[in-house]
């Protein structure tokens, strides 16, 4: 190759290698400058959610750095809520009775007693005791009532009782006169039914097998007592000294029957010879 020839290929080779930078940046080739870690890592968010029994907190957490990685601003929101609570109730067997009591006295057995209200100036005292039957969870408290249906009224005679859980009987006393001293709704010369039932429900609930039920099978009476009167001045307000119609009737039919029975009874003895 010629000298001339060398030459001219070097100062070509020279010149494409001086312009080959500006090519690339007019083309857009050039990599772009990578961006520091921290600068990238500029903000983040944080949420979590937590329940605990009925309320429910939700709590949310803002952090925001700058480019070097410095924090330039923490923020954070909280709410609470509370939300309604669940009770779970135990059931049993369907064929299992409902809870139930039995009357120790008076005796489930013994007829119906008679109990003279008291009053102000004399108490009169009522006992109630009994046990309960079939129960598989015990109620906190009863109460025990005492219904009258001549004027469908309701008395109290003991609210939220304690339950005797330790399986004793249950003792309730019921004064008379005090509840008539304190009380406006009168006691009356009446047939009562007791009523005893759990104090968290209502008397007309049905029970579950294995809960107190509502009990209203036993009754008793109570009257109101009358002042002495001495026997001079007492007066009968049915009794009369004259026979009335029908007893006169009666009366005569009586001794009719038996007018006839000593006649027949003479003819025949004397029919017979034997007089």
């Amino acid at each position: 190759m010629r000298p001339a020839n060398i030459f001219t290929s070097v100062c070509l080779f020279a010149a494409a290698s001086s312009a080959w930078p500006s090519l690339l940046r007019r083309q857009g080739t050039t990599p772009p400058a990578v961006a520091p870690l921290a600068a990238r890592a500029t903000s983040y968010d944080l949420s979590f959610s937590a329940t605990q029994g009925n309320t429910a907190t939700t709590v949310t957490s803002t952090k925001e750095t700058d480019s070097n990685g410095s924090t330039k601003k923490a923020t954070g929101t909280g709410t609470s809520k509370t939300g309604s609570s669940t009770s779970t109730t135990k059931t049993f067997d369907a064929r299992l009775p409902a809870g139930g009591v039995s009357m120790i006295t008076p005796g489930a057995l013994d007829p119906t007693t008679y109990h003279k209200i008291g009053t102000e100036a004399s108490r009169n005292v009522m006992t109630f005791a009994f046990n309960y039957t079939s129960l598989e969870i015990n109620p906190s408290a009863v109460d025990v009532l005492a219904s009258c249906s001549l004027n469908t009224a309701t008395y109290t005679i003991a609210s939220n009782l304690t339950f005797p859980t330790d399986g004793t009987i249950q003792t309730v006393v019921w004064d008379t006169g005090a509840y008539q001293a304190s009380n406006t709704l009168p006691l009356l010369t009446e047939t009562y039914t007791l009523i005893i039932h759990d104090a968290a429900k209502d008397v007309s609930a049905t029970a579950a097998a294995g809960y107190l039920d509502t009990v209203s099978s036993f009754t008793f009476g109570m009257y109101v007592g009358q002042d002495y009167t001495p026997l001079s001045e007492w007066t009968c307000a049915t009794c009369s000294g004259a026979l009335s119609s029908m007893e006169r009737q009666t009366l005569g039919f009586v001794f009719g029957m038996a007018a006839m029975t000593v006649v027949s009874f003479g003819w025949f003895t004397g029919a017979a010879g034997l007089w």
